[in-house]
């Protein structure tokens, strides 16, 4: 990385996740690295990001907690009589965003928010701020959760008109090399830039589909996952754009293909023995009480979170079986076709991996719905059916119904009405963002129900 551009200092600082900075500190950062913009971002309950660009000059109203934003332009927030909002910046989260450095002249910098009511109280409808709700509740009983997430995506070329097409960057297969893997120039820019913002990189590679990609990032708290998440997708889209390609994490983009997952590596941190509390050497599959618990909980509530783990029509065109994504619910110790898996390492490294979530989703709701389950698991000691060790894709109906193995719900539609009757989700996710999360999702399905798609043009228009 170049220190000097046409006179100027590129950017000379990486962040180290969870450090909070004092304000001085960030001060001279903004100096130091000739920051001319800050974007306070936060995300909508769908988990998109938004963000408010203020020059760098009003460092210190935004540090005091002094800028404000219209709650009632925000999907989810709050009604126009009662819209002032502000912003609360995590001072833990500022970085620069190595991406828009211009030409040496001046570069941006970003912090995440909580949002705020007017009084000063945490909004109930912020994600983040739910998010921090639940993990104090969890700590109190003890337990951190840590959480590694796999975000698969698909690089695809764009038209003439820089619009986006479902025409993928290459033909490769899962683990290929250039040149059949185009993506390695792509997928080494991105691993630089989150690099700057402060991840530590475990590999990347190319997916088993052609033009998918995945880049693995070490584990975090939950609260700092979530916003690793968040920074993981619009760093990858900013690279790709740079490449003159889109980047996309929709679940299932082209039919007759694997589609994107995002499996979450789940584990609990034990405070008060300091230690890894999945992990039990004299236990069966060394595998302690409280890790058999989380399992049989998220067994038992899976089908009624999946709306939030899977939250678009789309989601559940890449559940199906064929494709390697989970579709049955059961668990196992190293069977890929069982919703849970246990890799096989233990120690401090034990945890389940959930397949099913895909990176549509809110990651601030699904940490939120998947620490309550823990928790709920642990409380009420639920415990897992044996695991499973046949392939279950290659298992009958009447195989899977002797085995007690259910599945996921099959649509949108399916999973909205199971998680409506939830109390376990209500309480993730605290009433307002649970009915704002439902009356959303329920408008989506309807534009879909009634949308004429192009499938149906084929099928029917000279048939009829």
């Amino acid at each position: 990385m170049p220190n000097i551009k046409q006179g100027v200092k590129m950017i000379n600082y990486i962040p180290k996740q969870g450090k909070e900075l004092s304000k001085e500190e960030i001060k001279k950062l903004i100096e130091e690295n000739h920051v001319k913009f800050v974007r306070l971002q936060f995300v909508d309950i769908n988990g998109m990001v938004k963000n408010l660009a203020v020059p760098a000059k009003q460092i210190d109203k935004i540090l005091n907690n002094e800028l404000m934003l219209d709650g009632s332009s925000i999907k989810g927030f709050r009604s126009i009589e009662t819209s002032d909002m502000y912003f609360y910046p995590d001072r833990s989260t500022f970085a620069i965003l190595p991406w828009r450095e211009k030409e040496g002249k001046w570069n941006v910098a970003r912090i995440i928010c909580d949002i705020h009511n007017a009084d000063g109280t945490p909004f109930e409808g912020c994600p983040r701020c739910n998010l921090k709700r639940v993990i104090k509740e969890a700590e109190e009983m003890g337990f951190v959760m840590n959480i590694g997430p796999e975000a698969e995506f698909f690089l695809f070329k764009k038209d003439e008109n820089g619009f986006p097409t479902t025409c993928t960057h290459d033909k490769a297969d899962y683990y290929d090399v250039g040149p059949d893997d185009k993506g390695e120039d792509i997928r080494a820019q991105i691993v630089d830039n989150l690099e700057q913002l402060g991840f530590e990189i475990e590999a990347s590679h190319h997916e088993a589909a052609r033009g998918q990609h995945e880049v693995d990032f070490k584990y975090a708290d939950a609260l700092t996952a979530a916003d690793n998440i968040v920074t993981f997708k619009y760093a990858v889209k900013a690279s790709a754009d740079k490449f003159g390609l889109h980047a996309t994490f929709m679940p299932k983009p082209i039919f007759g293909i694997n589609g994107s997952g995002m499996h979450c590596n789940i584990s609990l941190f034990d405070i008060k023995k300091g230690k890894n509390a999945f992990y039990s050497e004299d236990s069966a599959y060394q595998l302690s009480k409280e890790a058999l618990y989380t399992i049989g909980a998220i067994l038992e509530n899976v089908k009624d979170f999946t709306a939030i783990t899977n939250p678009t029509v789309n989601s559940y065109k890449r559940l199906v079986p064929g494709y390697e994504a989970p579709v049955y619910i059961a668990w196992s110790l190293a069977n890929r076709s069982a919703l849970i898996r246990v890799p096989a390492k233990r120690g401090n490294a034990t945890r389940v991996e959930l397949r099913s979530p895909d990176a549509s989703c809110n990651p601030y709701l699904v940490m939120a719905v998947l620490l309550t389950v823990a928790m709920e698991g642990i409380k009420n000691q639920i415990k897992p059916p044996l695991q499973t060790e046949e392939n279950i894709y290659d298992m009958t109906a009447k195989e899977r119904k002797r085995s007690h193995i259910d599945s996921l719900p099959g649509s949108l539609n399916e999973a909205l009405a199971l998680m409506k009757k939830s109390k376990i989700v209500k309480k993730a996710l605290g009433e307002h963002i649970f009915n704002e999360f439902v009356t959303a999702k329920e408008i989506e399905w309807d534009r879909y129900r009634t949308d004429v798609s192009p499938w149906e043009i084929n099928e029917y228009l000279e048939k009829y």
